[in-house]
Parts: structure tokens; C-alpha cells; sequence
């Protein structure tokens, strides 16, 4: 074998690589050397190496002829190779894994996937689809790309058919009848196939951590915190390293310790430090380096990149419980049980049952929509990057499912009280300011001075509410006294109401 320089050159893609010159395997031409390790060809992937080279997908510095240096790992170069536990960030240079769900559906999903024997017939990741002893189980289509190249959506039909055809063997051992659940789980597991699992598993994980409440990914989420679109192409050369631990300044290292202690490794952060295993915050590192969105020519655009930068494709699944997960649970809690982060005021419990019976699908829904103008809460129906309003059904449908609660219908107005408004100031000042505000603006509860809320809620609603409060909260019905309080009687809950009104300005 000759010792020379070698590298890849792709004038489209603007890279000139010479990584080959010591991974000879993966030059044109030279896959049949062999010797140490990095000597081996490239593990099968779709794409040549030979043609797209490494850099895209691996980092580094491409035209550098030293190791040190090629692996960036050369003071202030900009692009240091991603670790090679994370590689598979790599492909977020160019694709856009679409549709993933929370990880308790894509839990589900995966161990449907196995529970049901399809990797009796099929290999997926480098899994399955060998044949068994005793003849059980058979070589059947790769499924590990299956949401880039598609597969055949009547396959469930087929496979019925012929199994019923077939007398004895892998059809008859390895494939029953489905539910229709266990075929949604089924469709959902191969959607998310891209051939980079430990991708979609992080990605899964970023849907369940309610970081799209804060942030935005491809022009969708939040607006309190910095859009991530790139964050995997930050410059660790601009970064502060001195609160994470270790000796070499690594990119996916400051992502761990961000998770950890964002207020100490960014000295102004509000970001509340994330509660999670090791292994939860590797996962989140990883996907946090796959957001490197390269632009790139029009030929080299793949098809999932397309369907969501031209089409408008989700990059998360639309089902409520990704929905509330992935935008609502950051502040709401997992379960909507309410949650306090240190500095900002109580978020409240949404999937409360107590508030669920008073809340109608429509208030809920324009709640949502409209947001609460002032507070934490955005316009989620009316934003840049919001939610669309089948995605908002979606979430108010969970909420009900969630809380186990429907709606009791009102049989009153939905303005009924003439109470003076001035009698309710009073009483408002010493029962509800303490924890609203003086003037509602809100504090260790919500904010009630808010044109949406006033113009949504009923009457009925906030006489309930501050009659029942919401067992097991801060907030606690006025109806009974407390070792602290006396009771309010129902003449001076609804003058409470009456003053509430008042900050509406005379609107109705």
C-alpha cells in the first residue's frame, strides 16, 4: 500500500477531506486494505464516503494532515470531531428525523416491535432477521431505514393472507393476527426508522422534557430561550469552560453540564436544572450536538429535510401526549400536576380535576390559543412557531384524559353577578392579594388581572374556584374555614368576582 496523501473533494458540498490518507478503507477504490483499526472500512451507511467524505457528518478539520489537528482537537478550531460514542448526531448535519413521539410512546413502540416477533423475519439496526434453529424466523426486508425509503403500507393485509396460505413455518410460528393498537404501535416504530436509533432515542427523550415550551427548533417552539436550530454548531473556542469539570474543552461536555447547572456555566440563565440520570443527560447532549442543520445544495437535500423545511412536516408527533409533553410539561409538570421553578411564580395544575370540571373544552382551547398575556404563558395559537389548531384539540383532549375529569355544563349566565365591585376590594385584599397580588398581577398564584382569563372564565367558574380551590395546591377552597382564615360566605365570594370583574374595564 503507498504512503501518500489522499482526500475527497466535493465542490458542491464545499469540502476537500484528506481523512482517507490514514482511513485508507474508506478512499475510492481502496476498500480492500486491511491491517489496524483504522485501516477498516466504513460500516454500511446509504451514503459514499467516498463521495460525501467525513467531515459532514463527523466534524473535524478536513484539509489538516496531522491527527491532532484533523480531529479538531487543535486550539480554537471551530469544528472539533463529535465524540464517537454521540456519531450518530452527525446525521442531524443533513437529516431531520420527522414525526418522533414522547419516549413513553416510543417505548412503547419499540417493545411492540419486539413483543409482536417482527425481528423473526426482519433486521432492523443490526438486529434480527436471521433464521432460527428449527426453522423459525426467515430473511425478510431490512426495516432499518424504513421511514427514508418507505415500505408497503398494505402490508398488514399481506401478511394475513399469507399466513392463512400457509400451512406450517415461520408465517405460522412467528406472525398472529394484530390489534388495531398493536398496528399503531407498529406504524409509529417504523416511521422513526432512520438507521440512527440512539438519534431518535434522544430525540424522544428532547419531546419529553417540555424544552420546546422555551425554545424553538426549526422555527417551532417557544420564545423565552435561544432557538437551538444550530446549537450543535456552537464554537466551543467561545464558550466558558471554567465550571465543567475536566481537562478538555469539549462541547458535549458543557451541554452535560449546562443540563445539570445552567445558571452556573451561564451565569444569566433562567433555565431550571434538569433532574436526570447520567445516561438521560448523555442522551440530551447527543441530540443537543445533532442540531447542525448544514445548508446544503438543492441535490443533496434528503427527503425527510424536504418534507419538513417545504412541506411543514412535524419533527415531533402530533398525538396530545407528545404535544404536552414536548411544549406544555417544562412549566405544567409531567402530569400537569402544577410546578414551581426557583424565581417565577407557581405554574399552575391543568390536568386538575377540580379545574378540569369547571374548564370547558372551549376555554381550555382558547386558553391555549390566546395564552396569558403577561406571564410566562404564550399565545401558543397565535405565535410564529405555535401550534396549529388540530394539535391544540389534541393537547385539550389529553388534559381531559389525563385528569380524568369532563366538564359539568353551567346552567347560569355566563355574567350573572351585580354585586358593588367596590364591596369585594376589601375582601380581596385580605384573602386573595396575598397570593394574586394586590392588584392580580400574580405571585405565588396565577395572575387574575388578565384580559384573557377575564374574558374567558365565567362567572360560574371563578365563583367555584374560589369557593373549592384545588385540593392538594397552595390553593385552597374559601368556603370552609382554615386554621389561619375564616370562611367567606357566598354573598362575599361573588363580590370577590365583582371586583375581579372591575380590572376588565367595563368590557363584558
Amino acid at each position: 500500500m503507498p504512503v501518500q496523501l489522499r482526500q475527497i473533494v466535493n465542490s458542491r458540498l464545499g469540502l476537500s477531506d484528506r481523512c482517507v490518507s490514514c482511513h485508507v478503507s474508506m478512499a475510492a477504490g481502496e476498500q480492500g486494505v486491511t491491517g489496524d483499526a483504522v485501516l477498516a472500512p466504513h460500516k454500511p451507511v446509504v451514503h459514499d464516503p467516498a463521495e460525501f467524505g467525513c467531515t459532514p457528518c463527523h466534524g473535524g478539520q478536513g484539509p489538516a494532515t496531522l491527527k491532532e489537528d484533523a480531529h479538531g482537537e487543535v486550539r480554537f478550531w471551530p469544528e472539533p470531531m463529535i465524540p464517537r460514542r454521540f456519531s450518530q448526531a452527525g446525521c442531524g448535519t443533513c437529516h431531520v428525523p420527522l414525526g418522533v413521539p414522547n419516549r413513553e410512546r416510543y417505548e412503547r413502540a419499540r417493545l411492540a416491535f419486539e413483543r409482536l416477533d417482527c425481528l423473526a423475519c426482519h433486521r432492523v439496526d443490526g438486529r434480527g432477521g436471521t433464521v432460527r434453529p428449527g426453522g423459525g424466523g426467515m430473511e425478510g426486508p431490512d426495516l432499518s431505514r424504513a421511514a427514508l425509503t418507505g415500505y408497503d403500507r398494505e402490508w398488514y393485509a399481506k401478511h394475513l393472507k399469507k399466513a392463512a396460505e400457509t400451512p406450517a413455518g415461520p408465517w405460522r410460528d412467528s406472525f398472529a393476527p394484530l390489534s388495531e393498537a398493536d398496528q399503531e404501535l407498529v406504524a409509529l416504530f417504523l416511521a422513526t426508522r432512520v438507521a440512527a436509533p440512539d438519534l431518535v432515542a434522544a430525540k424522544a427523550l428532547f419531546h419529553s422534557s417540555g424544552c420546546l415550551g422555551c425554545h424553538k427548533v426549526s422555527g417551532v417552539g417557544g420564545d423565552e430561550g435561544p432557538e437551538l436550530t444550530r446549537e450543535g454548531e456552537k464554537d466551543p473556542g467561545r464558550l466558558d469552560f471554567s465550571a465543567v469539570p475536566g481537562e478538555r474543552e469539549s462541547l458535549a461536555a458543557w451541554f452535560a453540564e449546562h443540563f445539570r447547572s445552567p445558571v452556573a456555566v451561564v451565569a444569566d440563565s433562567q433555565m431550571p436544572s434538569v433532574a436526570l440520570s447520567d445516561g438521560d443527560i448523555d442522551l440530551l447532549s447527543m441530540y443537543m450536538l445533532s442540531l447542525r442543520r448544514r445548508t446544503l445544495p438543492g441535490e443533496y437535500l434528503p427527503r425527510d429535510r424536504i418534507r419538513a423545511e417545504k412541506f411543514g412536516e412535524r419533527e415531533f408527533a402530533t398525538d396530545g401526549a407528545t404535544l404536552f409533553s414536548a411544549f406544555c410539561s417544562g412549566c405544567h409538570g409531567p402530569e400537569g400536576g402544577g410546578k414551581r421553578a426557583p424565581g417565577v411564580s407557581r405554574f399552575p395544575a391543568v390536568a386538575h380535576p377540580a379545574f378540569l370540571r369547571l374548564a370547558s373544552d372551549e376555554f381550555l382551547t382558547e386558553t391555549i390559543r390566546r395564552g396569558r398575556p403577561g406571564t410566562r404563558m404564550p399565545p401558543w395559537g397565535e405565535k410564529d412557531g405555535g401550534l396549529r389548531p388540530e394539535e391544540i384539540r389534541e393537547i385539550v383532549s389529553y388534559l381531559r384524559r389525563l385528569g380524568g375529569a369532563a366538564f359539568q355544563p353551567e346552567t347560569t349566565p355566563p355574567r350573572w353577578i351585580s354585586r358593588p365591585a367596590a364591596e369585594g376590594e376589601a375582601v380581596y385584599r385580605s384573602a386573595c392579594a396575598g397570593c394574586h397580588g394586590s392588584h392580580g398581577e400574580g405571585g405565588e398564584g396565577p395572575a387574575l388581572n388578565n384580559r384573557v382569563l377575564l374574558a374567558t372564565a365565567t362567572d360560574t367558574y371563578l365563583v367555584a374556584t374560589i369557593s373549592e380551590g384545588r385540593p392538594g395546591t397552595p390553593m385552597e377552597g374559601f368556603r370552609e374555614p382554615s386554621v389561619i382564615r375564616p370562611a367567606l360566605a357566598p354573598a362575599q365570594i361573588e363580590t370577590v368576582v365583582a371586583y375581579i370583574r372591575s380590572w376588565q374595564g367595563g368590557k363584558p
